[in-house]
């Protein structure tokens, strides 16, 4: 009978239930001794060139209601509520708190990173975030980002929220888009929703209209202007048109500055060297595509 009991499984067996037990064991005198532990220090990380909430204001939302953390048992203080009240400020993206076995309470804290800042036609300004979520301004910090205005009707109840319309959606998906490209991000500064419900890039160098429409094949619409500006603004210079509209698919179209009308699309202009040089760009983005 003995030697069918398989001895070699059973000790087998005996470790692993010794070993859990003392693992529990070692687990609940872990957790007695972090409770009967008191916080030493309030570390906390705050990374990023955003300045919307400082490290004061963040020790501020540590202590409220609660005092002071440091010199006070771990067991007395609730970490989960402290990372709530983190979590409820508008500037702030993801914060997680937890305690080491020091007594050394960390706060890693990230904020949220604008890319548009909004005015809407009832006059409220608020920014629009990375994630497209919008954002009210701060106190503290002025982010230098993109502003748009003009016929927006996107609006804005103070508090954290998505985008509701087509038009900021696409204007978030703009900035977005300007953001991601050193050329452009230094070139546009701002954008505005015309009458037509078109959204307009205001350039830093030049005093044309430039005219987007939505945000539907930015990359080639961009694209396009990056040929024009290469290849027409050197033969004609800087104040030849009063505009230049990237919305029509497969053709950019100017307005001189002496005349009310557009002239017709490019590829179908050869009369002087002007329209010449832009039958090439037309050409060019053709077979770039």
């Amino acid at each position: 009978m003995l030697k069918r009991i398989k001895w070699k499984l059973v000790f087998k067996c005996f470790a692993w239930v010794v070993s859990l037990g003392a693992l529990v064991t070692l687990m609940g005198f872990i957790e007695v001794k972090k409770a009967e532990r008191t916080c030493k220090k309030v570390q906390v990380v705050l990374p990023g060139n955003q300045f919307f909430i400082e490290r004061a204001e963040i020790d501020e939302i540590l202590k409220e209601n609660n005092g002071l953390l440091i010199g006070r048992r771990i067991s007395n203080i609730n970490i989960q509520e402290l990372e709530n009240r983190l979590k409820a400020n508008p500037f702030i993206e993801y914060a997680k708190v937890y305690v080491d076995m020091d007594g050394v309470i960390h706060t890693d804290v990230r904020q949220r990173v604008p890319v548009l800042r909004v005015l809407n036609m009832a006059g409220q300004d608020f920014y629009i975030d990375q994630n497209g979520l919008k954002v009210p301004l701060s106190d503290h910090f002025t982010a230098r980002v993109l502003a748009a205005n003009g016929q927006i009707t996107e609006g804005f109840a103070g508090k954290v929220d998505t985008l509701r319309t087509k038009m900021a959606k696409d204007l978030f998906k703009t900035a977005k888009f300007i953001a991601a490209d050193s050329l452009w991000a230094d070139q546009v500064v701002q954008l505005y929703v015309n009458d037509s419900k078109d959204i307009e890039l205001v350039p830093r160098v030049g005093n044309q209209k430039i005219i987007l429409g939505n945000a539907d094949l930015l990359e080639e619409k961009f694209k396009n202007l990056l040929v024009f500006y290469k290849k027409a603004i050197p033969m004609v210079g800087w104040d030849a048109y009063s505009a230049i509209n990237l919305k029509f698919k497969g053709q950019i179209v100017c307005e001189r500055r002496d005349s009310a009308q557009f002239i017709k699309p490019v590829a179908a202009i050869s009369t002087d060297t002007v329209n010449a040089q832009i039958k090439e760009i037309q050409d060019s983005t053709i077979n770039t595509r």
